[in-house]
């Protein structure tokens, strides 16, 4: 997950959930750009980054952009989200006075892909009113700024005092965040209770470190000026903590008693509507929920013939269950120690690595690095995720230690693969490689495509031999699709906490101590753990289309560039890219290949 959630961007943190949130209003006309597609392209693109980068800075640190100046924090008041919005209509009304099809084989098609697909779904999301329920453990603006703070600059006395100012600015953000949440309770809209409990949580293991081990002491950890270590302790001690306490005492005390104890996202107003605009904003496909619902069980109950297939050769078992409880209550199976989790994941990423060439054509040179959560993160509902490289640090994927001895060494290795190669490093460290593309393209992200990809590597990591246990190729397979069927079991179809656990603890892949973090990630972010396997099913559906019309002719390497070379672009641009591709490959009177059983 760019959590990815990825969290980055699972795919960036859910204080970007703000951006362009807010109130509908009417495309005012903006200053009359050239009639050539391309600039006009080009000019909205420079002006949805510039407006970007000066009203929400902190998407910068999750995504690899470079900042001019690092003192700033997003307006989070509602009357800053509606002039944000106002000007986002704006921008959308001028591209989609623009033929893609006039922009084929320039740069200006994959912009135009970005832009125009992410203006629609701010504009399609809105109904949500998501600043008004902003209450999220699987990155919310709490634990964000927590990581913005690690990677705040500092070493200049002009880094220093943009310091100061940024962090003196986090007292104001957190009581607007409590006022938003005051109107959201008046109109109706609140996030679920079980999710409200593990922020408050999460608030509470900031507050309990000391002021030098917190987070947001980091900068005067990495600076020697004694007048900003003092200035900046000041900060923390007689502004953020305070801050962060009365945003944990307002939602214990006032908050949690009011929120909802529905799961569904039905339980708020619109909340069906909503539901369909986020589906489509993760997945960038037009498929209902219903349609994503009946896909998934289909894929699942295949999945579950495969697993039967391996559990036969592995453990003489014909039993579903049986196989899955075999592989759970295998000894070898499990962790020791934090720290044998924590170098087996390195390995697995450092294996990967050395075999990547043999399968992408363009290798970047990027590291990934595999960092373990901070102490106050452990053990709150955050799942593993990738954060992107930036000009002076690598990627990361970081991982939970958490419990070490409940988790699984089949699952490690899928979600090594998932997060770092072959999956999102590599996705991303290529977008960032490639020359030419604007820089818009690396603030966007899209789920079907980024997720989608990063669920793809698990089945490739098989193909390429990586898998070093006999419950990788199980475990990668029992789990895939089950969240097209959970997630709009619990938002459409009135699947119960306790149905949605049975059905994803059945996988195998993840302890029991997982299902109920599961199932709240579920319910904060509707639609995001759909997109895992639609982009992963559209993913493969186009390898196989490739493999059976070029034949012998098909390079795998050279498809995997295809995928890759335009970034997280929608799936529906995806396809169209891949099927010029296709088509315009020289005719060299090749058989059609049979597509092989996956």
């Amino acid at each position: 997950m760019t959590q990815r959630l990825s969290p980055f961007r699972l795919g960036l943190p859910a204080l970007l959930l703000l951006l362009m949130s807010g109130c509908d209003a009417p495309p005012q006309p903006m200053t009359e750009s050239s009639a050539d597609p391309a600039a006009i392209v080009n000019t909205v693109a420079d002006e949805y980054l510039a407006r970007a980068l000066e009203d929400t800075p902190e998407i910068a640190y999750f995504s690899g952009v470079e900042l001019d100046r690092h003192d700033g924090v997003t307006d989070n008041a509602l009357n800053a989200l509606r002039i944000r919005q106002e000007l986002a209509d704006r921008m959308l009304h001028e591209l989609e006075q623009v033929d893609p099809d006039e922009l084929l084989g320039t740069v200006e098609w994959i912009t135009h892909a970005y832009l125009l697909e992410e203006l629609k779904a701010s504009k399609d999301t809105r109904i949500c009113r998501s600043a008004l329920w902003n209450v999220n453990q699987m990155g919310g603006w709490h634990s964000a700024y927590a990581q913005i703070a690690q990677l705040q600059p500092v070493g200049t006395e002009e880094y220093r005092q943009q310091s100061l100012a940024r962090w003196s600015k986090f007292a104001e953000l957190a009581d607007t965040e409590i006022a938003n949440l005051e109107t959201g309770l008046e109109g109706g809209y609140s996030a679920p209770k079980a999710v409200v409990s593990r922020v408050i949580e999460q608030v509470e293991g900031l507050l309990a470190l000391d002021i030098e081990q917190s987070p947001f002491f980091s900068p005067a950890t990495r600076d020697d000026d004694e007048a900003f270590i003092a200035s900046t302790r000041e900060i923390v001690e007689q502004q953020i903590y305070p801050a962060l306490q009365r945003y944990h005492d307002y939602l214990s005390s006032v908050y949690l008693d009011k929120a909802r104890d529905e799961l569904a996202i039905t339980a708020n107003p619109n909340g069906l509507e909503c539901y369909t605009a986020s589906l489509r904003s993760y997945t960038t496909l037009d498929r209902s929920g219903k349609d994503v619902y009946e896909l998934g069980k289909k894929t699942v109950a295949a999945n579950r013939q495969t697993v039967i297939e391996l559990g036969m050769r592995a453990y003489e078992l014909s039993d579903f269950k049986a196989i899955i409880d075999r592989m759970k209550a295998d000894p070898s199976d499990r962790f020791e120690s934090k720290e044998e989790l924590l170098e087996f994941s390195k390995d697995m990423v450092l294996r990967a690595e050395r075999a990547m060439p043999q399968w992408v054509g363009s290798m970047p040179e990027q590291p990934v690095e595999v960092v373990p959560f901070p102490e106050h993160e452990e053990g709150t509902g955050r799942s593993a995720h990738y954060r992107p490289a930036s000009s002076d640090r690598p990627g990361e994927y970081r991982i939970p230690l958490h419990q070490p001895e409940e988790q699984s060494r089949g699952a490690a290795e899928a979600v090594a693969f998932h997060e770092a190669w072959p999956g999102h490093h590599l996705q991303i460290a290529v977008a960032q490689s490639v020359e030419g593309l604007h820089p818009v393209t690396q603030i966007i992200w899209f789920s079907g495509p980024g997720e989608g990809w990063a669920r793809y590597s698990e089945a490739l990591a098989e193909e390429m031999g990586l898998y070093t246990t006999i419950t990788g190729p199980i475990n990668r397979r029992a789990w895939p699709a089950r969240g097209m069927v959970v997630d709009p079991g619990i938002h459409l179809f009135g699947w119960t906490r306790e149905q949605a656990v049975e059905f994803m603890l059945e996988s195998g892949r993840f302890p029991e101590s997982k299902g109920d973090e599961m199932v709240d990630r579920i319910a904060i972010l509707p639609g995001q753990l759909t997109a895992y396997d639609s982009g992963g099913l559209e993913i493969l559906a186009l390898r196989r289309q490739a493999e059976t019309a070029l034949g012998d002719d098909f390079d795998i390497r050279e498809f995997h560039d295809r995928v890759l070379e335009n970034g997280t672009i929608p799936l529906t641009q995806l396809r169209s890219h891949i099927e010029r591709w296709i088509a315009e490959k020289p005719q060299t009177g090749r058989l059609p290949r049979k597509p092989p059983t996956r």
